[in-house]
């Protein structure tokens, strides 16, 4: 078996150009699929993609860990987050084939099952960071949470650390508390509610905001301070109390290494998209594992992102619970069929074979391109500010 040839589709979802990879072979009707979606990068992401794929055109799809080794060393410049995302979509789809070649849902090959089902997390307000500032977010919250625990799930993620200075800022910091005991008071003591801090706050700013969501009982606190910021992390965890998770803007299992033997993280989260697609992500497991931290893996993206997600999440032993975007656009079960149905809060094993999502070229087609600019967020003073 070889490889034919190696295509991209962007699919138009709002806020994000999903970038959906193709690996055709030369047996018929064999293609497999893989995404490899960043937002704002699309097209970077495409040209990537169209510059690795001579590398293993011609090669057996089915010798994985080779072909990944090529996409990753033969081009001399290693990592950046445009490359890695090409090398994470290209090696979904060899995957894909592998699994499809043998007629087997993905999970079989990864291992097998190390669990019956995967805990899924839905998001209040959908993504929309804007919305979940506004002076009357609280009772949107509060309404959302009950929507949420109405479609069965048992754990959210909240945005409710708002654009955040140094120091000070004392109404943002009553915001947040607000924010979250409206959170908490909807969902009730049993519901777990992780607060996102998009890596807005300084050190300082992370603990003061911690001693004010604390007391609300947050499963964990994600991404406190900006990931290249180690220093930054050590002062951050010295001073909270809350568990503590980052990763989705680190890119190989050498990226995690240091926060891992720093002892800084109790939940990683690894985005498949980004951080070398299935197999640096079960590297990156097996390195978690041995430090005793769980893998929440990140996934505001696509269908297949999900998917792939769930047969991860199906076999890596040190899974805690999986993030899945449901509110971006209304067609995303229709352009991409089978993801199964989230039951009371889990998805359960699939039965296809291979990742198990197919996308409709035609219904596609419906939602191209559409250039996103990255959010761009300011201080008060003028400066820049991180979204």
């Amino acid at each position: 078996m070889k490889i034919t040839k190696i295509t991209s589709t962007v699919v138009n979802a709002k806020m994000r150009n999903w970038v959906i990879v193709r690996v055709y072979t030369d047996v018929a009707g064999l293609i497999g699929i893989g995404e490899a979606t960043v937002e704002f990068q699309a097209q970077a992401v495409v040209g990537a993609i169209d510059d690795l794929a001579p590398l293993i055109v011609g090669r057996d799809p089915r010798e994985i860990e080779r072909n990944w080794q090529i996409l990753y060393r033969h081009p001399f410049f290693k990592g950046g987050v445009v490359t890695m995302s090409a090398i994470s979509g290209i090696d979904q789809a060899l995957w894909d084939i592998s699994a499809k070649d043998l007629n087997v849902p993905l999970y079989r090959i990864l291992g097998g099952l190390a669990r019956d089902r995967v805990r899924m997390y839905d998001h209040l307000g959908g993504g929309n960071s804007d919305a979940v500032y506004n002076s009357d977010s609280g009772s949107s919250f509060a309404e959302k949470m009950k929507k949420s625990i109405s479609d069965g799930f048992t754990a959210v993620k909240i945005l409710a650390v708002p654009k955040s200075g140094p120091l000070g800022e004392a109404e943002n910091l009553r915001h947040a508390g607000e924010l979250m005991e409206a959170a908490r008071s909807a969902a009730g003591p049993d519901v777990d509610i992780m607060i996102d801090f998009h890596g807005r706050t300084t050190a300082a700013q992370a603990i003061a905001y911690s001693r004010v969501l604390e007391p609300f009982n947050p499963l964990f606190l994600e991404e406190v301070v900006q990931p290249d910021q180690v220093e930054a992390m050590k002062v951050a965890r010295a001073g909270i109390r809350v568990p503590l998770a980052a990763g989705e803007r680190l890119l190989t299992r050498a990226d995690f290494l240091p926060i891992l033997e720093a002892g800084l993280i109790d939940v990683a989260q690894p985005d498949v998209c980004h951080a070398g697609g299935v197999t640096e992500i079960r590297r990156i497991a097996s390195l978690c594992e041995t430090y005793g931290v769980t893998m929440a893996p990140h996934n505001p993206l696509g269908p297949i992102a999900t998917m792939v997600n769930v047969h991860l999440g199906l076999t890596i032993p040190n899974f805690l619970i999986q993030e899945v975007m449901r509110a971006d656009v209304p067609w995303r079960n229709e352009v991409f069929t089978g993801v199964p149905e989230i039951e009371d809060g889990f998805i359960y094993p699939p039965t296809a074979a291979g990742i198990g999502v197919e996308m409709d070229e035609i219904l596609a087609a419906e939602h191209p391109f559409n250039a996103v600019s990255a959010t761009q967020w300011f201080h008060n003073d003028g400066s820049v500010a991180d979204w």
